[in-house]
């Protein structure tokens, strides 16, 4: 359901490959949404912003040292957005997590519109100026 599409390709490759795990994390984070079997996701949503947060890490480094290498004029605006991504995982608060099922399942919703949207948006609005400079 969620993939990289032709669309989103930027055609840097590692860019294009790190974003293509960003989609993976998204279709992971859609299976545990409609997981019905697990009866406590808390554990498996504690792994997926963690293993975000850590990947978004370190495909913003490699994106913000790619802009320098080209001296990409928007270096500091396009940074301050993904500080701001990354900001907003850090919010969500992993420590108050419910044990109700329906909770968590709003709380992954949430982390899935969140990330879906913020990526494509990214992706078209602010990635692709990187390559049409």
């Amino acid at each position: 359901m969620y993939q990289m599409k032709p669309e989103y390709y930027t055609g840097v490759d590692f860019i294009d490959r790190e974003h293509t795990r960003l989609f993976e994390l998204a279709q992971e984070t859609h299976e545990l949404l409609y997981d019905s079997l697990l009866v406590d996701k808390s554990d498996k949503i504690v792994e997926l912003i963690s293993e975000l947060i850590n990947y978004t890490r370190t495909h913003f480094a490699h994106e913000e040292e790619y802009q320098k290498s080209i001296n990409y004029p928007y270096i500091t605006q396009h940074a301050a957005q993904h500080r701001q991504f990354e900001d907003r995982l850090s919010e969500i608060d992993l420590s108050s997590m419910s044990e109700d099922y329906d909770e968590q399942d709003e709380t992954v919703q949430e982390i899935l519109d969140f990330l879906v949207d913020w990526l494509i948006n990214h992706i078209l609005r602010v990635d692709m100026t990187i390559v049409k400079k």
